[in-house]
């Protein structure tokens, strides 16, 4: 069982930045490939940002490629995501999703657990 619980949203103006943090209490945690997805009101959830167990590897959406950065701590058992240059199309509910994986996935079925999700909103 992995329990994830993201933090760090909240509203921040156009060309701000924010850094959400998502704690994962599982044993191991190296083991578990690491996402960020996000849902837009009346939208479905997509693909944010990747990272491998070790943190060597990493993925992103297009159009957050030079803009966002995901991170992960094992130490810890965190992963970050740092992001700048917001603008109102990145307002949403962020998720955090684990996946007992070696590889990383960009889609939410390659995820078994999953955070409840925080707020981000953008303000132009």
């Amino acid at each position: 069982q992995v329990t994830l619980v993201e933090s760090g949203g909240g509203l921040v103006q156009a060309g701000g930045s924010l850094r959400l943090s998502c704690a994962a209490s599982v044993v191991r945690f190296s083991m578990y490939a690491m996402g960020w997805f996000r849902q837009a009101p009346g939208k479905e959830r997509r693909f944010v940002a990747a990272i491998t167990g070790a943190g060597g590897e990493t993925d992103y959406e297009d159009s957050v490629k030079g803009r966002f950065t995901i991170s992960r701590d094992n130490g810890k058992n965190t992963v970050y995501l740092q992001m700048n240059t917001l603008n109102a199309e990145d307002t949403a509910v962020y998720y955090c999703a684990a996946s007992r994986s070696i590889r990383i996935g960009t889609t939410k079925d390659g995820y078994t657990y999953w955070g409840q999700g925080t707020q981000v909103t953008v303000s132009s």
